[in-house]
């Protein structure tokens, strides 16, 4: 940061967080300075409603930078009974729940859900600054919920305090940071490159040391699945119901409160071997109370997606009350030491391997529950599998995720 010049001058900025500001510049509240725009939702009760030409914008619709196609369209009809108006294309779309601080500008005229604000272009300061600006500055006024995410309302959003400096200084600010974004973007699209290969490469031999062990001069058995091939001769294989307790989800819905203390893990909640709260959410105490009659998921147990797709699993952590959502089991292992183990197993090969063998041609993923119960597991002993686990967590430790 030392090749940026300093300001002539500064001053207090009267915002502790913020601290001093260049001397020329203002703080006020963004319902003064930038006007926004809250969307609706059709009932959805009536299905008609989302057929039609009509862009409407999601949350998960802010990925990009730019806006021009969304994963819903709305009619003509659901348009014209809507509470708020068109969002004109050039629009700043800012997300104020569940993923907070999502920002992307409207790439034509579309129509947004109740979640997004959407910035007009009557605002004092330029929208492509804005686009920079409001995700550090609104959610400095965000509350949270007892996880620790960030919640915000449009009274928030109106209340929340900004940055001002001259419309065509704030216009050279964007100019500078689309130009350095895009040089950091283009070094983490080389990285992230780097990083997919290597992960590749990590997980071949995890496959490997999962269903072959470590010592290559040992002998083998037929494994008895086709997929799997030969094991190790002192190794076991058991179905899945024979080393851990497997929790069903009710399959059936709670009902969702935007006040809830209790996550409802969905299958879209479980990517990448983590427990995502991006869209996270949540019910209330009695529904949790009927939702875990079959158990509470315990800390460090595997939360598995059963469909949509199947297969994804994590491990449950120690901050978050959760109960299962619809498609989503847990496994809690007989012996706690073999949870790694069986983790490894599940996120190598051999798990994507025999949901191919169990599909039969087809392309949809997804696994009953019986089929589930009768996943083929290798077992060994507690000693050889410590010895493998030290091992694949050096490997682990070496590549990035």
């Amino acid at each position: 940061m030392t090749r940026y010049k300093a300001y002539p001058e500064y001053k207090d900025s009267g915002v502790e967080w913020l601290g001093v500001i260049p001397k020329g510049w203002t703080i006020s509240k963004v319902k003064y300075l930038a006007p926004f725009q809250v969307g609706w939702t059709p009932p959805t009760k009536n299905d008609a409603n989302f057929i039609g030409d009509n862009l409407w914008v999601n949350i998960s619709d802010l990925k990009d930078k730019f806006i021009s196609s969304t994963a819903k369209y709305i009619s003509d009809k659901a348009a014209k009974e809507a509470s708020m108006d068109i969002t004109p294309s050039g629009s700043l779309l800012y997300s104020f729940k569940l993923s907070v601080g999502a920002v992307s500008f409207a790439g034509c005229d579309l129509y947004t859900n109740e979640a997004i604000a959407s910035f007009l272009d009557q605002a004092q300061l330029p929208l492509s600054y804005l686009y920079y600006a409001l995700p550090i500055f609104v959610i400095e006024n965000a509350s949270t919920n007892i996880y620790g995410a960030k919640i915000l309302n449009q009274e928030l959003i109106k209340n929340s305090f900004l940055l001002a400096p001259l419309h065509s200084e704030a216009e050279k600010i964007a100019n500078f940071l689309d130009h350095e974004t895009a040089k950091i973007d283009n070094l983490i699209g080389k990285q992230q490159q780097l990083i997919e290969i290597l992960k590749e490469k990590r997980q071949a031999v995890i496959s490997h040391a999962v269903t072959k062990g470590l010592n290559h001069d040992v002998p083998m058995k037929d494994s008895g699945v086709e997929w799997l091939g030969e094991v190790p001769a002192h190794w076991e294989v058991k179905k899945l119901k024979h080393v851990a307790n497997i929790i069903d989800c009710k399959n059936r819905t709670p009902e969702y409160f935007d006040d809830g203390e209790y996550l409802v893990v969905r299958t879209t909640n479980v990517k990448k071997q983590s427990l995502v709260l991006d869209g996270a959410l949540y019910t209330n105490e009695r529904n949790y109370n009927t939702w875990t009659e079959r158990g509470v998921p315990p800390v460090g147990s595997i939360l598995f997606t059963r469909e949509a797709p199947a297969g994804e699993v994590c491990i449950v952590p120690a901050f978050t009350k959760l109960c299962l959502g619809q498609r989503m089991m847990n496994f809690i292992c007989h012996q706690s030491d073999y949870t790694n183990f069986l983790f490894d197993y599940l996120t190598s090969d051999c798990l994507k391997r025999y949901i191919e063998s169990e599909a039969a041609g087809s392309t949809v993923s997804h696994l009953r529950v019986e089929q589930v119960y009768n996943i083929p597991i290798v077992s060994l002993q507690i000693q050889n599998r410590k010895v493998l686990m030290k091992w694949l967590g050096l490997l682990k430790l070496n590549i990035p995720d």
